[in-house]
């Protein structure tokens, strides 16, 4: 019952959840690096996993979903992923401190998939259907950035096996 009255004030609201099949509307942040992102723009050509996350505790989420996608499909030219921390409220004036901080614990290489976005996360909450702090928030896209499957929650098996089928279709031309 709960869920279903938050769809409908998400409804009211003026932002619409994001459904397979539409463009991932923009999502400007900047990579560890300090380089600037536009997500999907950045996926250049890729089948891309984003998994954002909108509490610090999400982090174990988003890098369960993350670690298993880098380990069945890291070695594809074809496909990326981005960790996307979703920092609002008054966490945005310690910016310097939270992005040097995950600088430190994320390996040089991986800075360029991780993409931090500081300011109101309440339009990016309506179009993931936010329903769970610490869970991880996917999308799949394609290599055009229109959305070809999306999950909310921890890491799950069958959800991961049907994320991985889309990628295989995807990367196959089947979707």
């Amino acid at each position: 019952m709960l869920r279903i009255l938050f769809v409908i004030l998400m409804a009211s609201s003026g932002t619409s959840i994001l459904s397979v099949g539409q463009p991932m509307p923009p999502l400007k942040g900047e990579f560890l690096t300090g380089r600037q992102a536009v997500l999907p723009d950045v996926a250049s050509n890729r089948v891309a996993l984003v998994a954002l996350g909108f509490t610090y505790e999400s982090r174990y989420a988003v890098e369960a979903w993350t670690g298993q996608f880098r380990k069945d499909f890291g070695d594809s030219q074809q496909v990326t992923f981005y960790e996307v921390p979703m920092i609002g409220g008054m966490a945005r004036m310690g910016k310097w401190f939270i992005d040097n901080g995950m600088r430190k614990g994320t390996p040089r290489s991986d800075q360029e998939n991780v993409v931090t976005v500081y300011g109101d996360t309440n339009p990016w909450k309506q179009r993931m259907g936010y329903h769970a702090p610490d869970a991880a928030y996917l999308v799949l896209l394609d290599k055009h950035g229109t959305v070809r499957w999306r999950h909310g929650g921890a890491f799950d098996e069958g959800a991961y096996k049907d994320l991985s089928h889309h990628v295989s279709a995807l990367l196959s031309g089947l979707q």
